[in-house]
């Protein structure tokens, strides 16, 4: 094992040079794994369980005991053997092998029947001693060495558009819209999570793939193996927490904008979405309720323009709508919040928005705001935020929290910024968990009160790192631009973060910053870009229209006949009518580590074609999505020394969409089926997004409502897709309490059989309060002769009485 060293303490330097010279081929074997010593370095495997064993590796042959704030699993009681053959040790659990090189220290993986699946580069591991703000630690180094062709995935949420990420260099520091996460999964059924939360290089070339951190008392890192891309998710949950069930309602179509600025424009939005019949589950409120930026973050409505904070509320809940209100993660110097963290020493100081007190952009920097970020690995802190945050708005019934700069913003970093303290050390050593800690600390006081009350914890919020699923939170991209670009980069962004193991994302669905489009919505082009993005959107965990410069609301582009406005409401409703479908995969994320949106090699790993397809993706297990990225109804006509864009739609578009190879498919729109494995063109006028359906598929069509809990699911739908046996399992509960987690819900499983062509309805298993005791299902068998648009009527072939009980339909 190599050691590099940088000259920083002659002591320092001759005590390790001595101990290098000492190679040892002695082990100790433990209750977990294995303890030895090669060339000063102290090396450690434990098994947490049969598939993940965590790598302890330490200078001056010491292991530093930290406590992790990610991992929350506890190391399992699980079976292994050790054996050495010459300079190996070999250790053998049910599901892994793990070989260590006693002579260099290089580590092997290998599945339990001895496939290679990943081993450390010969370069091995590196320790540079490093002052951190006065405190001697080590700058730590770890290699790997990677098949050439090796498609991983992971490392967060960057926006460059990459599918697989390899071939690139990442400066791993959370940002605005980057949200990293030291963790990759591979395409051949392993995962490593490189537990440091300083900030960190990643690196991925012809040579090696490596992660080098700022600061780290010792290498920490765990190996997973899980046979496919849902099996390393079920690890990485099973190691960092699993994520809880969300409200239906969160399901819904939410409006927001930057920013309503009063309580009668923000109720206002709610009550025109109901005049127009067009369905809204939520609205967003953005900052500045609390009044000026001395008062930022007040928690508190300070503004006059929120003159009646619990009417506001009841306003909105009586139009059966529910409010989410941003909240930050700094104070201003007039606020309660800032007086009594400021006592304590739990605040930081770094430049953060806003820069100025006065509100006027560009930034006044002669009158500066004193906005300073907390510090939230400070449990006292943690306590005084939430203390404020249920006074002032949980109180009066806000139902979620929009966690805006959850990263959090640093203007202009320099180096000394990261030498601040934290409660766990300098703000370098714990940089990147910053999100982690301020939203588990809100999930963590609200979760401890919702045990009584019922009503489940959702916050949105902008970052995020390893094990935030746990803490029942969205994330969303950040202040993206409004471009085709930045559309087609959201793809990739959204299925890498899932690919994290944080199933919940989103972005705004228009684009933040409207500058690339002076004419804002009068320019046709960005109405088709909003148009797509929207589309995109419908098959996301959350459905979230907002931006600044410009209202997004959907009479903003119209009314009723408009081909954009037509377009718009299409897509909401069809997003309702699929809640059953969603509803369901969430129980499937919840109850079996699934994930919402899913990148075509979870389910196609055997189809190299699909391993690096960035404008595709499976939404559920059944639905194949092709957003479209690009515009096709525009074009320029000039105009003096100016040209404008102008709506052309005098011929149909079309897009080519891979269909994977493993399964056949149909197109949604129509019923026409394909088979997998090829390329085809299909019509995209802006209404249609590219959407086909897996053979073998069983899909709840539930009603037109304007609203996610207006009715009952007691007259769905089910739509039979043919060509493949299928199941799928309809999950029912009481939509926004906890006592599923006591086993207060209900499933009923589908079953077709392709051969027989029957369809069987297994009996429904559970209960809870207030469930249908019987219901209707309108089958429906899908062929290439029937329409079966969500927008488009469908003659059921059969409809059945269910009453709980088993039911064979032949189709």
């Amino acid at each position: 094992m190599k050691l590099t060293l940088q000259r920083t303490s002659l002591l320092m330097m001759l005590v390790l040079l001595t101990s290098i010279t000492c190679r040892s081929q002695s082990w100790q074997k433990t209750a977990q794994g294995i303890k030895t010593g090669i060339d000063s370095i102290a090396v450690e495997l434990r098994f947490y369980d049969a598939s993940t064993v965590r790598i302890l590796k330490g200078p001056g042959g010491k292991i530093t005991e930290k406590e992790s704030l990610s991992v929350i699993k506890t190391p399992q009681s699980t079976a292994f053997t050790v054996g050495q053959k010459g300079n190996l040790l070999i250790l053998k659990s049910e599901k892994i092998r793990v070989s260590l090189n006693l002579q260099n220290g290089q580590l092997e993986y290998s599945d339990a029947a001895g496939h290679p699946l990943l081993r450390e580069d010969e370069k091995g591991a590196s320790f540079t001693p490093f002052n951190d703000a006065g405190v001697n630690t080590w700058s730590v180094q770890q290699s790997f060495a990677l098949d050439k062709e090796e498609g991983i995935y992971g490392l967060g949420q960057q926006q460059g558009g990459k599918m697989v990420q390899r071939n690139l260099s990442l400066h791993m520091v959370q940002g605005n819209t980057d949200d990293y996460i030291p963790f990759f999964q591979s395409v051949k059924g392993y995962g490593v999570f490189w537990d440091n939360y300083s900030p960190t290089n990643f690196t991925d070339n012809t040579t090696s793939t490596t992660f080098r951190s700022e600061v780290g008392e010792g290498i920490d890192y765990y190996f997973m193996y899980g046979g496919h891309a849902d099996g390393v998710i079920a690890c990485m949950r099973d190691l960092t927490g699993q994520a809880p069930m969300f409200p239906l309602w969160t399901y819904g179509f939410w409006q927001s904008k930057e920013r309503y600025k009063s309580q009668d424009e923000l109720v206002g939005v709610v009550k025109k979405y109901r005049e127009l019949g067009v369905p809204l589950d939520g609205i967003i409120q953005d900052w500045q309720y609390w009044g000026s930026n001395y008062l930022w973050n007040a928690m508190e409505f300070l503004n006059p323009e929120f003159y009646n904070p619990q009417k506001m509320v009841d306003d909105i809940h009586n139009q059966k709508a529910h409010l989410i209100i941003s909240i930050w993660n700094s104070f201003g110097p007039q606020t309660k919040p800032y007086r009594e963290l400021d006592k304590i020493g739990a605040l930081m100081n770094f430049p953060t928005w806003p820069e100025s007190g006065s509100e006027k952009w560009p930034p006044n920097r002669d009158y500066p705001s004193g906005v300073r970020v907390y510090d939230p690995y400070n449990p006292a802190a943690r306590d005084i935020f939430w203390k404020y945050l249920h006074a002032g708005l949980l109180s009066v019934g806000i139902d979620g929290w929009w966690m805006d700069s959850s990263e959090p913003d640093h203007l202009g970093a320099k180096p000394g910024d990261f030498d601040q303290k934290t409660w766990l050390g300098s703000f370098r050593k714990v940089r990147n968990a910053f999100p982690l800690m301020t939203v588990g600390g809100v999930y963590q006081h609200q979760r401890a009160i919702s045990a009584a009350a019922g009503k489940r914890v959702f916050i949105l919020t902008r970052s995020a790192f390893a094990g935030q699923q746990r803490y029942g939170a969205n994330t969303w991209s950040g202040d993206v631009t409004s471009s085709w670009n930045a559309l087609r980069n959201q793809v990739s962004a959204g299925l890498n973060f899932s690919l994290c193991g944080i199933p919940y994302w989103n972005s705004d669905i228009g684009g933040f910053f409207l500058n690339r489009f002076p004419k804002k919505l009068d320019d046709p082009e960005y109405r088709e870009l909003y148009v797509r993005w929207l589309e995109f959107g419908a098959f996301c965990p959350m459905m979230r229209s907002h931006g600044a410069d410009a209202p997004r609301e959907i009479y903003q582009f119209g009314q009723k006949g408009n081909k954009v406005y037509d377009a718009i409401d299409k897509y909401i409703n069809l997003r309702y009518r699929l809640l059953p479908y969603i509803y369901s995969t969430s129980w499937e994320v919840t109850a079996g580590q699934s994930s919402m949106m899913r990148a075509l090699m979870m389910d196609f790993a055997k189809d190299k074609n699909a391993w690096d397809i960035n404008d595709e993706f499976l939404f559920g297990k059944s639905l194949l999505v092709s957003p479209v990225t690009r515009p096709m109804y525009i074009k320029k006509v000039a105009g003096g020394r100016d040209s404008s864009n102008v709506e052309d739609f005098s011929s149909v578009k079309s897009k080519e969409v891979y269909l994977p190879e493993g399964a056949n498919w149909y197109d949604f729109w129509t019923g026409e089926s394909f088979t997998g494995g090829n390329k085809i063109s299909t019509a995209t006028p802006l209404d249609i997004i590219p959407l086909f359906v897996k053979a073998g598929s069983i899909l709840p069509i539930g009603p037109q409502v304007q609203y996610a809990e207006e009715k009952k699911w007691d007259q769905l739908e089910i739509r039979v897709y043919p060509g493949a046996d299928g199941s799928f399992v309809l999950y029912e509960d009481e939509n926004d309490t906890y006592n599923y987690e006591k086993g207060a819900y209900t499933t009923i499983s589908f079953q077709w059989n392709d051969k027989k062509k029957e369809l069987m309805i297994h009996d429904r298993k559970g209960a809870f309060p207030g469930m249908l005791e019987g219901r209707k299902f309108h089958i429906v068998r899908v062929n290439n002769q029937k329409g079966v648009g969500a927008d488009t009527a469908v003659t059921p072939d059969q409809v059945i009485t269910y009453s709980g009980k088993k039911i064979v339909v032949k189709l």
